[in-house]
């Protein structure tokens, strides 16, 4: 099920040109990034890669999430991390090619329990969380 936004409140463009190999910038100038395929992936890893793009962009925007519900709740998120390892494979035998994901949350200042039922809530909220459910693995977990 497709689910609209009831209303766009920004929306960020980018153009790439040569794939994996080439070269990536937004419309205003503040991202412009050389990409270069891993050296796992047959590359010399001398760019980013678009797997560093999004677990860069999850893990923040994730955190931000947690904030917005913490703030709800008057919980202490201070000191807290949010670490996104995204990983690329093959799928369907070979035929094509997916991600996963796995987000690792440190929280000092709250217990396990308070701790593991933010990051729950924040999976709720978050818009990458909302993008990627039923359609990509994504784990959570407290460190």
């Amino acid at each position: 099920m497709t689910v609209a936004v009831e209303n766009v409140l920004y929306t960020a463009r980018a153009t790439a040109e040569g794939g994996r190999q080439g070269h990536t910038a937004s419309d205003d100038g503040k991202l412009d990034v050389t990409l270069a395929p891993p050296k796992e992936m047959g590359g010399n890893g001398d760019g980013t890669n678009p797997e560093q793009l999004f677990a860069a962009g999850y893990a923040s925007c994730f955190h931000s999430a947690m904030k917005t519900v913490a703030r709800k709740t008057k919980q202490n998120v201070d000191d807290s991390t949010v670490t996104a390892a995204v990983g690329i494979g093959p799928i369907n035998g070979g035929a094509g090619y997916g991600l996963e994901v796995e987000l690792v949350v440190t929280l000092p200042n709250l217990e396990r329990a308070e701790a593991e039922e933010l990051v729950a809530k924040a999976h709720q909220v978050c818009p990458y969380s909302n993008a990627t459910r039923g359609n990509i693995k994504v784990d959570l977990s407290v460190a």
